[in-house]
């Protein structure tokens, strides 16, 4: 590529790329110097990608020139029509060369092999993967241990250990470690590791999940006993009832979302060299089940792309297809990896994993809505094609390279396909490189339609979703006030806008969790491996529609299920007795009564309706524009959100903090004028304004939004005028660096505004 066509492509990239894809980039991919400053450009970086992993195909032709495979690979990357999984862009080309994300590591039944496996994973994570374990051959807690006449510990002890020795190291500089732990449910220690997260202070660089099997689920269904056996001989050690362990699954998982659950029989059936070993443990999102020491490459194709003239571009998608199978395979042979085990196991079976992202602005694009028929049919087609060309790629590299090693002792044999790759498709989070490419991440629906994004102090842009916004311009709907009431309420449905565009421009949470879950069974039908997927439930919703959910997964066959019901991270369930609640009228007080123990409760509000109405005040603080959502039920004020739309610093943490404890105070019935009362006032160093309309904090700026909306005058005194009633439920979970809205996705966060990205 010469000097002068590598600007071109630099000044096209340029313009494809959001504010957001360059900030990710410079903050977590683009080489940098020790002080921070970046060496490459975005196009700089998709060169030294595309140049290295071209590399690979001297191995089989020594005499080949590489120009068409380089401009093949940086094409498909710079139009952003495919990205490789996030190690691969980082490492590409540089002195660590790790491009795998997914890895399992074995842990037996021994010292030796559990702290050989601490070892190993210490390895992987420095280098930049994420590792799975199963602790399902590690004998259960007070198991005699011959050697030493004393008892073991259990699995779940020795995975606090996993978990202490991940916090000390850092991937590569810019990526946390991440595990995931599976047990199976027929391990005597299992009701421990189902409890095992209760505490959300307890193994917070693990995600979780119960191995379930279908002898379990049989058992759940007919309401009978199953067998506990300890992993050391196959002894039976007890029975347990299956539905009140399922139960407990679920219990756990409406709490806060762990611990998942993994089909593994449905696994093994799909493990396409099952001589070789079973499956038993998937890397940290789920998407990946792996032997002991096998890695897998993925990378993912951007759907939202692949549209011509308002229909799906198959030519397209399928050049991209074929591209994205030979980069993927050239990926196994450039990597270094961390361990000569796995070395050894990913040459010998060669695992890709094609997937995709950019699936929801698909739909909307082309008019449909994710919640539908034809979504679901789609669905099929899409991935069907994507599934089937993967395979013919997969054929065509076999020709010319040869099949992957394994193959003999394969599934493939008796299908009669020849093929370079055991397995070819997964669908995986895209967290990171889905901000990069500029699409929705995976195959969630669309998280937010607009995002407010802080670029200079008291500067704000709004970022829209490129498709809503040129409807609403085509149909003169468009304005920025009605982009900052989508920004605050997240989506459509509860604004005045045409129904026909609320149906179609749905977000995660308009979508019904039964939805999820039929879009999830849709792509795992047309994939070799798993498929990453968050089941979003709202913050009211019930055990029961979790239990409905993880029912309807296992009827459908997909492989596993990762659930999260908004706030559930943020606050802990507190049991303190029965509270019976009615009110006088439809605004009247609630009525408190006592509790089991005869002691005074504070009453409590019923469960947060569905929809609920109101209205977002802006207020201009020293830190920044503030904006206050103050939303309404049948007994009045509930909710309230304090969004700073800023990148970092104390006040977006600040307002977040105030916002959630006014929540609980309105919660257990604390009047507005008393919250009104203790906030307007407060002085901070960046007072703003003058006379009665000077701001003098954030705190006082909520104070007086809350003041306004319901006339609080603050005669008398100081003592507020007008009284009422309201509780507030917690808003989304808020970004670390920048403060944004967190979405959850496959066990992992990540943050749109900023790229912050963290698994379990």
């Amino acid at each position: 590529m010469t000097v002068a066509g590598l600007s071109a492509l630099a000044a096209e990239l340029d313009k494809r790329l959001s504010p957001s894809a360059k900030k990710v980039l410079e903050k977590r991919y683009l080489k940098r110097t020790a002080e921070g400053t970046p060496l490459e450009s975005p196009v700089d970086m998709f060169a030294r990608v595309a140049e290295n992993i071209a590399q690979a195909d001297l191995f089989y032709h020594p005499e080949k020139t590489l120009e068409d495979t380089i401009a093949e690979f940086l094409s498909v990357m710079v139009n952003l029509e495919f990205l490789p999984n996030t190690p691969t862009l980082m490492n590409a080309g540089r002195e660590l060369q790790q491009l795998s994300a997914c890895f399992v590591l074995p842990v037996e039944d021994s010292m030796e092999s559990i702290f050989g496996a601490i070892r190993d994973a210490a390895l992987v994570h420095q280098s930049g993967g994420g590792t799975g374990f199963s602790f399902s051959r590690l004998r259960p807690k007070n198991d005699l241990v011959r050697s030493t006449m004393g008892v073991a510990s259990g699995p779940v002890s020795f995975m606090r250990v996993f978990d202490m020795a991940t916090e000390t190291i850092k991937q590569g500089g810019t990526r946390r470690g991440a595990n995931m732990g599976i047990l199976r449910v027929d391990h005597p220690d299992i009701i421990e590791f189902i409890r095992a997260k209760e505490d959300e202070h307890i193994l917070n660089n693990f995600n979780i999940s119960v191995g379930v099997t279908e002898e379990f689920m049989a058992a759940v269904l007919s309401g009978s006993d199953y067998a506990l056996r300890n992993p050391r001989d196959g002894s039976e050690t007890g029975r347990l009832n299956a539905r009140e362990v399922f139960d407990l699954i679920v219990e756990l998982a409406w709490k806060n979302g762990e611990p998942g659950i993994v089909f593994l029989d449905r696994l093994n059936r799909d493990n396409p060299t099952p001589t070789l070993g079973e499956i038993e443990s998937t890397n940290p999102c789920g998407e990946q089940p792996l032997l002991p020491y096998e890695s897998c490459n993925l990378g993912s194709i951007n759907l939202a792309l692949m549209i011509k003239d308002g229909e799906v571009d198959w030519e397209r998608l399928k050049r991209v297809a074929h591209t994205a199978v030979h980069f993927l395979d050239n990926v196994i042979d450039m990597n270094r990896y961390p361990l000569p085990q796995i070395d050894e196991m990913t040459k010998g079976n060669r695992k890709i994993g094609l997937g995709v992202m950019g699936w929801a602005d698909m739909l909307v694009e082309l008019g449909i809505p994710y919640d539908s028929d034809e979504a679901i049919r789609l669905a099929h087609q899409v991935m069907g094609f994507i599934h089937e060309e993967a395979i013919k790629a997969s054929e065509d590299l076999a020709r010319d390279r040869g099949v992957f090693p394994n193959w003999e002792a394969s599934t493939w044999v008796a299908k009669g396909r020849r093929v370079r790759n055991a397995t070819l498709t997964t669908i995986a989070p895209t967290g990171t490189i889905s901000i990069i490419a500029g699409c929705s991440s995976g195959i969630e629906p669309i998280f937010a339609l607009v995002f407010i994004r802080n670029v200079m102090d008291n500067t704000q842009l709004l970022e829209v979703h490129p498709v809503l916004e040129r409807v609403l311009k085509e149909r003169g709907l468009y304005s920025e006030s009605l982009m900052k009431s989508i920004a605050a309420v997240g989506g459509l449905r509860e604004l005045e806008v045409p129904e026909d565009l609320k149906r179609v421009f749905v977000t995660a949470h308009d979508v019904a969790p039964e939805w999820h879950i039929r879009m999830q069974a849709a792509f795992q039908d047309h994939v070799d491996n798993a498929v990453s997927k968050t089941v979003n439930f709202p913050n009211h919703a019930t055990p029961k529609d979790v239990e409905r959910v993880y029912l309807l997964a296992y009827e459908l066959g997909v492989k596993g299920v990762t659930i999260y019901r908004d706030g559930s991270r943020q606050e802990q369930v507190l049991n303190i007795g029965e509270v019976k609640r009615k009110s006088t009228d439809a605004k009247g007080p609630v009525q408190m009564q006592l509790g089991r123990e005869g002691t005074s409760l504070l009453p409590v509000r019923p469960s947060r309706s569905p929809v609920l109405h109101g209205e977002t005040r802006e207020k201009v603080t020293g830190c920044g524009s503030l904006y206050v959502t103050i939303n309404e039920d049948e007994f009045g004020p509930r909710e309230v959100f304090a969004n700073m739309g800023k990148a970092g610093g104390c006040a977006s943490a600040s307002t977040e903090a105030i916002g959630r404890l006014i929540s609980l105070a309105f919660r257990y019935g604390v009047p507005p004028d008393k919250i009104v009362k203790q906030l307007k006032g407060i002085r901070c160093h960046v007072p703003l304004g003058f006379g009665p309309n000077q701001i003098l904090s954030c705190p006082d700026a909520i104070g007086k939004a809350i003041a306004e909306k319901y006339h609080l005058g603050m005669g008398n005194g100081g003592k507020a005028v007008g009284q009422l009633e309201m509780p507030i439920t917690f808003a989304q979970g808020a970004c670390p660096e920048c403060g944004g809205a967190i979405e959850h996705e496959g066990g992992c966060m990540v943050c749109r505004s900023c790229g912050y990205s963290k698994c379990s």
